[in-house]
């Protein structure tokens, strides 16, 4: 025998009723959804003019400040004269390029507009493998386009358009699709956690961003100071974390390190006694117990300046000795 649902049943109510949406979504949905319709209003494109009004370069960029600070990639505005800016309400407006930083692949615009939202960053630091990654974009005029996956990788380094290796890289399989380079990409709370600006073509998976906690920092020098005045010494490395025993053993002043994964051809560190494997502790009595603390601690005032290393060299401590020049554009 059949029965039939008839009109009063609880199934049938709940279609012919119009139960609230938000009930037919489970968590992540809601997740997603709430995190997409907040950062959108942030969310910008970008057209970059060059040579008398010929288009040049596009893609996103993202609200940081009421006062209409925008952050985008260097290589989305790279090669243009001018930039305007689309929101998502559709006004277009030109946009003032305060500053670029080709080494981090971050340009910094200003654009004067009312009642704009902003985005706010996260802490990179705290980022675990594994978590939720949203990224949101407004490529070609399409509005705006999500995509989500989870924080794939850590510490992953990357070589900018510039050719110069970009440290602190977040790798993640939420998809970058065309135009959407200097987009974020976001938490769960809606938090900035990278700045989106890379797909490697034809691989499956494999997108990435800058970390959130280099990018602000790389914003706020050029806010205050026009540009990013940059100690080099010419080393890719990575964060990784160092063993309690040897922690205890050698009394290290913190639990990480920057693990130099690469040394550039024609770098100070080519001229050191600094090595591929070597794990450096210090700069200077300083600990660097990460990519973001090794950038702050090599700055303009190190520049032309012979400074001591501190590294780690087969579970023993050596001082390496190198005078950093100035990372030029």
């Amino acid at each position: 025998m059949f029965s039939f649902l008839t009109d009063d049943s609880p199934i049938a109510t709940a279609n012919t009723n119009g139960t609230d949406d938000g009930q037919l979504l489970d968590s992540y949905s809601r997740t997603v959804t709430r995190v997409a319709k907040e950062a959108s209003e942030a969310v910008v494109q970008i057209q970059g003019v060059a040579n008398g009004g010929q288009p040049a370069g596009g893609g996103s960029g993202f609200i940081i400040s009421s006062d209409g600070f925008v952050i985008t990639n260097h290589h989305v505005i790279s090669r243009t004269d001018q930039v305007s800016i689309t929101l998502q309400d559709g006004r277009s407006m030109p946009a003032k390029i305060i500053g670029t930083d080709a080494s981090t692949d971050v340009a910094v615009l200003q654009v004067h507009a009312e009642g704009v939202r902003k985005l706010s960053f996260g802490n990179s630091a705290a980022l675990q493998v594994g978590q939720i990654a949203i990224a949101v974009g407004n490529p070609f005029g399409f509005q705006y386009t999500v995509t989500t996956g989870v924080v794939s990788a850590l510490g992953r380094t990357l070589r900018s358009e510039s050719g110069r290796l970009i440290d602190d890289v977040i790798q993640t399989d939420a998809a970058l699709n065309p135009g959407n380079s200097g987009g974020p990409l976001l938490d769960s709370n809606g938090k900035v956690i990278g700045m989106n600006t890379a797909l490697i073509r034809g691989a499956q998976g494999l997108c990435f961003a800058v970390a959130s906690n280099l990018v602000e920092y790389v914003v706020g020098k050029i806010i205050l100071e026009g540009k990013l005045r940059r100690a080099y010494i010419g080393i890719a490395g990575q964060t990784v974390p160092l063993h309690k025993r040897l922690i205890d053993a050698l009394k290290l002043p913190a639990k990480s390190g920057v693990f130099v994964q690469q040394i550039e051809g024609l770098g100070p560190a080519s001229r050191s006694g600094l090595r591929k494997g070597d794990i450096i502790l210090a700069v200077e009595g300083h600990a660097t117990s990460s990519i973001d603390t090794m950038h702050r601690l090599l700055d303009g005032e190190s520049i032309g300046k012979r400074i001591a290393l501190s590294v780690l060299r087969n579970q023993s401590i050596e001082v390496v000795h190198l005078v950093p020049v100035e990372l030029g554009d």
